[in-house]
């Protein structure tokens, strides 16, 4: 038999503890009865998150605080008068409030779940606020949906509703911003503790992540102006390149090209990120909503068709500018291509006549050394006849020779050496430089 195993005798990655608590983080809430959820996003730059952590501890000093779940993107308390929960996000934190209810109570407007919360807490939050919302859950046996529908006018507010949860629920809200707040009615016919939490966290994280998303929308916006004059001016550019007539004018084209491309690059790399997170968000608004798995309320339009036609052409919008800034780049690089090919070409035709015309005064300076070779061969034979001539009148007593006769002699012979000396050379020179000597 081989010894049993334990796992503390391997060594366990680092992570391992870490991504499993992530993988179980941030439960839903169980709620029963009659609550009032306040939800709270503030958005902010990530260097902002330790801030946010240190206001936190701040809440606990005028409540006693029960801390339920804790780690470093998400915290929930309880201090009896109200429980908290908080969620750190890459670019939000997030602070839903539950606040039980008794059955039967009748809310202020102004009525929150935090009023318990002194205000001067809510000032140290980082960040500016992004969504506010009311979810007021109650039972059908205190408010009837029939109650609600009643109250529904054909040229009111347009009302979104759907029975959800397999109809054991119903929901309505209109989106619109009241006294601050967006509002939803829930009313539970037979949900649930943990499905109650669960329909509650996807209706916050709708109207959470349907705001993020439409961040975009006033970037789309400002984008698409300016890509107007963009692709308005590469158009002028590509017509000039083809009056352009000199190798300056193309230069003075590819110069604006060039700033062009600059400034297409400069609005993708300011836009990338606002664009995909939009993207983003409008895929979890979407499946938030799937989720729900809602079914229709007759006159009533659902989730799903609301996002389909309020949401999704702003998502579109998004897109579309997105794209259109990636064809103007490639348009830009194709043009700045085709006219650097110009210019390239022009260059080298340039430089051919140049080597063209060196080649030239090159042939002509080889003309010029073998007439100064030549003459240079009769300088020598001149200097070295005069060397023999002294040199024969210095020893005329040794011999009775003439001396204009052995210069005369010695002309021919010095002429020969010397061009045959020279010829030796200029065939070593050639070799060494590989080429065929003259």
């Amino acid at each position: 038999m081989h010894p049993r195993l334990t796992l503390s005798k391997l060594e366990e990655h680092p992570l391992r503890q870490r991504l499993n608590n992530e993988f179980h983080a941030r439960p839903p809430v169980p709620l029963e009865g009659a609550v009032l959820i306040s939800h709270l996003v503030f958005k902010h730059a990530a260097t902002k998150a330790q801030e946010a952590r240190d206001n936190l501890a701040k809440l606990c000093q005028g409540h006693v605080c029960n801390s339920i779940e804790s780690s470093d993107s998400h915290l929930m308390l309880d201090t009896g008068a109200f429980r908290m929960r908080w969620e750190l996000h890459t670019e939000f934190s997030s602070y839903t409030f539950f606040r039980p209810l008794t059955s039967g109570e009748e809310l202020h407007p102004d009525v929150t779940a935090f009023d318990a919360v002194h205000p001067e807490w809510f000032t140290g939050i980082p960040g500016k606020l992004m969504v506010a919302t009311h979810v007021e859950l109650r039972s059908t046996s205190d408010i009837t949906p029939d109650s609600v529908l009643a109250t529904l006018t054909p040229n009111g507010r347009t009302i979104v509703a759907a029975r959800v949860a397999d109809d054991a629920a119903w929901i309505f809200t209109d989106f619109k911003i009241d006294n601050g707040f967006s509002r939803f009615l829930v009313l539970n016919a037979s949900m649930t503790q943990r499905q109650t939490g669960r329909t509650v966290q996807r209706l916050v994280e709708i109207e959470t992540y349907r705001m993020m998303a439409l961040l975009g929308l006033p970037v789309a916006k400002e984008t698409g102006r300016w890509l107007y004059g963009g692709e308005k001016e590469l158009a002028e550019l590509m017509e000039n390149i083809g009056k352009t007539s000199s190798p300056a004018d193309e230069r003075v084209v590819l110069d604006k090209l060039s700033r062009l491309a600059a400034d297409v690059e400069n609005s993708v790399s300011r836009t990338t990120f606002r664009f995909g997170a939009a993207r983003a968000y409008h895929g979890l608004v979407m499946q938030r909503i799937e989720e729900l798995r809602e079914s229709r309320i007759s006159g009533l339009p659902t989730f799903y068709e609301f996002m389909q036609r309020r949401l999704l052409p702003a998502m579109n919008t998004c897109e579309a500018i997105s794209r259109r800034q990636e064809e103007l780049s490639g348009r830009v690089a194709r043009t700045s291509q085709l006219l650097r090919t110009r210019v390239d070409m022009e260059l080298e035709h340039q430089n051919q006549e140049i080597l063209g015309q060196m080649n030239q005064r090159a042939r002509l300076q080889l003309r010029l050394q073998e007439t100064v070779e030549g003459l240079s061969v009769v300088v020598l034979t001149y200097y070295g006849s005069q060397l023999v001539q002294y040199l024969a009148k210095g020893t005329k007593e040794l011999h009775h020779l003439n001396t204009d006769v052995i210069t005369a002699i010695s002309i021919p012979v010095i002429a020969g050496l010397v061009f045959w000396g020279t010829r030796q050379m200029r065939k070593k020179l050639a070799a060494e430089a590989g080429e065929t000597p003259h």
